[in-house]
């Protein structure tokens, strides 16, 4: 079993940065792709990026994409989310997770999570 802990999160004006890190612990493989989900309030929770196990291949989603980007350290088990431009709709705890199936859009491809850092965009 894996254990993810996230860490990064806090408040923020709009239209400033933050990075989050996902650390992971425990039967860690560098050949697990991995992802990032946030859950706004009252909102189910949404996919954000994922990256492949060997840090070439990434996917965000259409409202992240050209100001999120997600990178990793195999050699620190640490998978980052280096989030620019923010904006009051980013405002949510975000996720990591260990991927292990095959849509990287869907909840069910991930069999790990991490228990989320709050992420807070103000005005």
């Amino acid at each position: 079993q894996v254990q993810l802990v996230e860490s990064g999160g806090g408040l923020v004006q709009a239209g400033g940065s933050l990075r989050l890190s996902c650390a992971a612990s425990g039967r860690t493989s560098s050949s697990y792709a991995m992802g990032w989900f946030r859950q706004a309030p009252g909102k189910e929770r949404e996919f954000v990026a994922a990256i492949g196990w060997n840090d070439v291949s990434t996917y965000y989603a259409d409202a992240v994409k050209g100001r999120f980007t997600i990178s990793r350290d195999n050699a620190k088990n640490t998978v980052y989310l280096q989030m620019n431009s923010l904006k009051l709709e980013d405002t949510a705890v975000y996720y990591c997770a260990r991927k292990t199936g095959v849509v990287f859009r869907a909840m069910g491809s991930y069999d790990s999570w991490g228990q989320g850092t709050q992420v807070t965009v103000s005005s």
